[in-house]
């Protein structure tokens, strides 16, 4: 949907852009009973995507030489499959753990990747819909990058903190993790007053760690996209001002050499966020197996 063609000013244009499609307005900050349907939409659909081509990857698998597609998928599998060798030493964890940071890496690739999409075809093709079934097609809003929606990437940090919890309790016991929680990363005391503070402190302090940890393992990937995706918007706004004058041929030729440089450095970006989650997920995981 070019700004100029439903005469929108550029602030209408960018922010119709970065509204997401709801069962509610969003009134609060915080409101779990508001759902952003093209996130889910476009996570859980790509997220199938990612299992069925790594389904079909095993499926096709050779003791042969293998073809292009497996051996990518090789090189893939045997890169995570070492970096979880070197941060998680327990070999049963791994069991799960290499498959899920092999899971996430794909993933979020694939989330990202929608980036690189024109910004304006899919909302455009999703207004022609809403339109033909009689809905104004102002308000067809559609938001495509999953992981610039922050609903989305704290979704996966808290997934990935219930994972460590689970593996504090289990490599630890209860009774361990618990004593832990209270004696690291201060100790503890023989005196029961300093004891007490002490314990207090250190709770404290786990907690505090828990939370910044998974704020920021979210937050992180968020920014990024968010930030990646706002500069796609700019970059469409200068293709959507030429004209046939010296200023306005002018901007439609930046318009094409930003959208190109940005989309060619933004694959780095893609790659190198999925690749900096799938890590801290397998350090925080990791952590969760060692005892202080």
């Amino acid at each position: 949907m070019a700004a100029e063609e439903h005469g929108l000013t550029a602030n209408d244009y960018i922010v119709h852009h970065l509204t997401h499609l709801r069962n509610h307005d969003l009134r609060n900050v915080v409101d779990f009973s508001v759902f952003n349907f093209d996130s889910l939409f476009w996570t859980i659909g790509l997220g199938a995507l990612g299992c069925w081509l790594l389904w079909l990857a095993a499926r096709k698998a050779t003791s042969g030489v293998p073809g292009r597609f497996q051996a990518a998928v090789e090189i893939l599998v045997e890169m995570v499959d070492s970096q979880a060798k070197g941060i998680v030493h327990n070999a049963e964890s791994r069991k799960f753990v290499a498959p899920l940071a092999l899971t996430l890496f794909v993933w979020i690739i694939l989330l990202n990747t929608m980036d690189l999409l024109p910004v304006d075809s899919l909302p455009w093709l999703w207004g022609h819909i809403f339109e033909a079934a009689g809905h104004e097609r102002e308000h067809a809003y559609l938001r495509v990058v999953p992981t610039a929606d922050l609903s989305i990437t704290m979704g996966l940090s808290v997934a990935v903190l219930l994972i460590c919890l689970y593996y504090n309790v289990k490599i630890k016991g209860l009774g361990g993790w618990a004593h832990e929680l209270v004696t690291a990363p201060f100790g503890t005391s023989k005196n029961p007053v300093f004891a007490l503070i002490l314990g207090v402190l250190n709770f404290a302090m786990q907690m505090i760690e828990f939370v910044a940890k998974t704020v920021s393992h979210g937050m992180r990937l968020f920014g990024n996209m968010y930030a990646g995706e706002l500069l796609f918007l700019l970059i469409a706004l200068m293709g959507g001002a030429w004209s046939m004058s010296a200023t306005g041929i002018g901007l439609a030729l930046a318009h094409i050499a930003a959208g190109f440089v940005w989309s060619v450095f933004h694959i780095l970006i893609i790659v190198l966020q999925a690749f900096v989650f799938m890590m801290l997920a397998l350090v925080y995981i990791g952590q969760a197996h060692d005892h202080h």
